[in-house]
């Protein structure tokens, strides 16, 4: 049977989050998944950390002074079964759209625990991939764990198969070629609103938008893969928010340079509009049929390469900070033995 190549419109959001605000974050989220679907829409991509927002403060501030915004930060993180990511699956369902979702997830086992996450939402409204970001990128490390590889895989679906990395990830050649061996077709990459590195007046800071082209780019030409990258935006509430530090950091966020929300093909050509300064949704017609032709030509996850010289092994098993192995009893608080271990033979 003839291999069929799907067609479809894909929207990347430029947004600016309700800085440490979940719940007004995550009205924000559905609102924008309905005005983008209304507009056509079935891939919708939101930026990095979008709910509630990317921790800045930690290249601005010194950690022993900022105990109070990672507070307020891991308060407003999300747990997977959360209400949040509830509602933003419950209107994906509604529209019938994937969504990409960055957000801050929260620990079961520890109130300080966060990793930098991203859900690949289906039209259904199921989970398709949930990933950790792998390494959390200099002054992160101060607020997110390392993640795990159990995202490093790419989701099939009707519209082909999506896979994503976060931010920095995008500099990773092996976290980009796993998803490529696994067949990538459309990649997903999600980036803060600014990334500084030097105070405002120094030479030699960090070009977020242009370190997001050259990834974006080269990513999508190696990969022959159509690339979303959805970037935030900065609004009030993140100076509201962030009141308390100085001048000097203020002044730092306001000349970092600003990143970038675009959609590039297979060649590494941008097809959409780019958004930076200003809020909005860029969008892009998808033909999975153009990725044919360049693979004739480089193919690294196929016949481009010499999988008999190199050899790749990804260990996509999820890590837990324990296994608990209980007795039969432990299910069931009224079989528990009493105490001193009397009956305890007949339930063992």
């Amino acid at each position: 049977m003839p291999r069929s190549y799907p067609r479809f419109k894909a929207a990347a959001c430029h947004a600016a989050p309700v800085f440490l605000d979940a719940g007004k974050t995550g009205e924000k989220a559905c609102a924008l998944i309905r005005e983008a679907a209304n507009a056509g829409a079935r891939l919708i991509a939101f930026p990095e950390s979008f709910i509630p927002g990317f921790p800045l403060w930690a290249a601005l501030e010194a950690p022993y002074r900022s105990h109070d915004l990672f507070a307020a930060f891991a308060a407003q993180s999300l747990r997977r079964d959360g209400p949040e990511i509830a509602a933003v699956r419950a209107a994906a369902r509604r529209s019938g759209v994937i969504v990409s979702l960055g957000f801050s997830e929260a620990s079961e086992t520890s109130a300080g625990c966060l990793w930098n996450a991203n859900l690949l939402i289906g039209s259904g409204g199921e989970i398709l991939v949930h990933h950790r970001k792998l390494v959390p990128t200099f002054y992160e490390k101060l607020i997110w764990a390392n993640g795990d590889g159990r995202g490093l895989r790419c989701a099939l679906t009707e519209l082909g198969r999506l896979g994503m990395l976060i931010c920095g990830e995008n500099t990773n050649p092996l976290a980009r070629f796993a998803l490529m061996a696994d067949g990538e077709e459309v990649h997903i990459s999600s980036y803060p609103a600014v990334w500084p590195t030097r105070p405002a007046g120094e030479e030699g800071g960090y070009d977020l938008r242009r370190a997001i082209e050259i990834r974006a780019g080269a990513h999508a030409f190696e990969a022959k893969a159509f690339t979303l990258v959805a970037s935030a935006a900065i609004d009030d509430s993140l100076y509201q928010a962030l009141r308390g530090l100085d001048r000097a950091a203020r002044e730092t966020i306001e000349a970092s340079p600003r990143a970038a929300s675009m959609i590039l093909d297979p060649s590494g050509k941008v097809i959409s509009e780019v958004l930076s300064e200003e809020e909005g949704i860029v969008y892009a017609e998808i033909d999975l049929s153009r990725a044919v032709e360049p693979k004739r030509f480089h193919d690294v996850a196929g016949s481009y390469n010499r999988f008999d010289i190199f050899r790749l092994e990804i260990d996509r098993r999820p890590r837990e900070p324990a296994v608990f192995r209980d007795a039969p009893w432990a299910e069931s608080p009224a079989k528990i033995p009493p105490e001193g271990g009397a009956g305890a033979t007949e339930e063992t």
